[in-house]
């Protein structure tokens, strides 16, 4: 088995509901994102997965988020956009996209400044 991991980002506003403090006022993060995919075999050019594919797929989704309100967004509307549910819902997004015989998403980890972080994988 394989391991393989890309970071990404994107920018983007919330507020978190359900929540006591400065978090629950409009606020935005710059998103690193860290995407982690289990490959069970290479190909014959000896990878699990291209970068570039993986890069782009998943970029492809952060796009979606990237500059947006995400309590506005129809995934956020009717829970809160935490880091553990951005998580959640980018391992979903990004696991229908990737998974297949030899490919799977095994985690994905959602930074929302340099020391705070929330991962999520099944």
């Amino acid at each position: 088995m394989y391991s393989l991991r890309i970071h990404s980002y994107f920018a983007s506003a919330h507020n978190l509901i359900n929540y006591q403090g400065d978090c629950e006022n409009l606020h935005g993060h710059n998103w690193k994102v860290e995407v982690t995919v289990s490959a069970k075999e290479l190909d014959n050019s000896g990878l699990g997965i291209d970068f570039k594919i993986l890069k782009a797929e998943t970029n492809t989704i952060l796009k979606t988020l990237d500059h947006k309100y995400l309590n506005e967004l129809a995934p956020f509307r009717d829970i809160s956009p935490s880091s553990e549910n951005i998580a959640k819902y980018l391992f979903e997004q990004i696991g229908n996209k990737l998974n297949n015989e030899n490919i799977t998403v095994t985690m994905i980890t959602v930074w929302e400044s340099d020391f705070a972080s929330a991962s999520y994988y099944e």
